[in-house]
């Protein structure tokens, strides 16, 4: 399967390679795309890692195989001939002096100059000294004899709240562009959340009900039946606030409620989501307790091993837009682990009449990626009793041979390719930010109080809101 166009050559740089998500995802992305000839034959991966280790150990360390769905052994050992390590403390400047010199050989023994992509697998508070490193021994730059361009990709969350999240654009912005920057979000390269785009705009028949008039609430909703899986360390200080709200959801938002762009271009595209997302309306401090729910599953404070936790697993918060085509429309976020389902998608509910059954737009996002349109239909027999009837499209069954890439793979191809349209700009993150602040706020003094649900459940409840 290629899925467009092959990626200029390229020395991706992995900072973490050891690391969970490397081994996970980028690895396991990447294998796809050698098997799929999507690199150019010059690419090289570049591991960095803390250790003195070689690539034999790497790949035993991280153990491909598998977990790979598609094994072909002439892929893999391709992986394993273009992926090279270097050995680096992150705070050492004289160590990325000796990553340039080791990048420049790399370019130089290829005959051509490269992009440099420095994907940062490292725990978020390791960002800042990275990426002043990278600056101060030049590897912002690119190649010194030809047009090569550096970027650094930073996984989420982007900041612990507004004004860290302000401290860290500035920061970077001392070193690198704005065009050089590429935030990641994975959720917004999963193909059902793309294909709202095109789903709203090249289809007249919803394009033109997309408003208040004909739309009664949107719901925006992450849910999991895993707990933490052993992440005590990363998602205690953080929480289902600022892990999906602040970074995924809000993101999604601003695809479903965004106008219409002049052109599909990237640029088009960023300015009217930001657009839509500086149209949302914070919660007002005092009002958080009626418009949100903060819950956590009862074994989590054993999990952490902190009794007195009041870290959320569960959050819930319904907003409202200033935009004319979305007054009055109920904006809902919903997120929760331990939870009875696993299940990540866009429900939009029309407006009925009277009894009518309802109608909706569903976009699953995770699993089963696909759209489900719910109509009222006649049940059959003498009577005129109306029933919900769902209208199914299958990424999975309905375009099976045609097949799409992972959000990894599209995510790697991309920046290679510098096109922005994926990643977060920092005016979205702001504005991602400015919503959840006030929440943030409220709960820091425990408003409203946690509700404990048990694992496996629904979750709190969330009908008052």
């Amino acid at each position: 399967m290629n899925n467009g166009s092959q990626a200029a050559p390229a020395q991706i740089v992995i900072f973490g390679i050891t690391g969970d998500l490397s081994r996970k995802y980028l690895m396991p992305a990447l294998y796809q795309l050698v098997n799929n000839k999507m690199l150019a034959p010059e690419t090289r991966i570049v591991g960095v890692s803390r250790k003195d280790i070689n690539t034999e150990e790497l790949y035993q360390k991280l153990d491909l195989k598998s977990s790979l769905d598609n094994y072909n052994e002439s892929s893999y050992e391709e992986l394993k001939k273009i992926t090279q390590m270097q050995t680096l403390d992150l705070d050492n400047l004289q160590d990325y002096q000796n990553l340039k010199h080791f990048l420049t050989e790399i370019e130089e023994a290829a005959g051509i100059c490269m992009n440099q992509l420095f994907y940062l697998s490292v725990p978020p508070a390791a960002y800042p000294g990275i990426i002043k490193n990278l600056g101060e021994s030049e590897l912002n730059s690119g190649c010194h004899h030809g047009t090569g361009v550096s970027r650094i990709l930073v996984e989420k969350p982007f900041g612990y709240d507004l004004d860290s999240a302000n401290k860290l654009i500035s920061e970077t912005s001392l070193y690198f562009k704005e065009d050089q920057i590429f935030r990641i979000d994975h959720y917004v390269a999963k193909e059902t959340v793309q294909n709202i785009l095109t789903f709203r705009f090249q289809n007249h028949i919803f394009d033109a009900e997309w408003n208040n008039q004909h739309i009664a609430k949107i719901e925006v909703s992450a849910k999991e039946k895993i707990g933490i899986a052993g992440r005590a360390v990363f998602y205690e200080p953080l929480g289902a606030l600022r892990d999906f709200i602040q970074s995924h959801l809000l993101q999604i938002l601003g695809i479903v409620l965004m106008d219409k762009p002049n052109e599909l271009s990237s640029d088009q595209i960023h300015q009217n989501k930001t657009k839509a997302l500086n149209e949302l309306v914070p919660i007002k401090l005092d009002n958080v307790g009626n418009l949100s729910v903060r819950g956590q599953y009862d074994t989590y404070k054993e999990e952490v091993s902190n009794a007195s936790s009041q870290t959320e697993t569960f959050a819930a918060i319904k907003i409202f837009s200033n935009d004319e085509k979305w007054q009055n429309v109920p904006l809902y976020l919903i997120t929760g682990k331990g939870l009875d389902e696993r299940k990540t998608e866009v429900k939009v509910t029309f407006k009925t009449n009277n009894d009518e059954p309802e109608n909706s737009l569903i976009f699953r996002i995770v699993p089963n990626e696909g759209i489900e349109v719910d109509l009222a239909t006649k049940k059959p027999g003498y009577g005129n009793e109306l029933v919900s009837t769902a209208m199914n499209f299958s990424y999975a069954e309905d375009l099976k041979n045609d097949g799409h890439p992972n959000a990894y793979e599209r995510v790697l191809v991309d920046a290679i390719k510098g096109d922005h349209t994926l990643f977060a700009t920092s005016e979205e993150v702001l504005a991602s930010w400015r919503i959840v602040q006030p929440v943030i706020d409220s709960w820091k003094i425990n408003q409203p109080d946690l509700s404990i649900y048990e694992l496996g459940s629904s979750g709190p409840d969330i009908s008052h809101l």
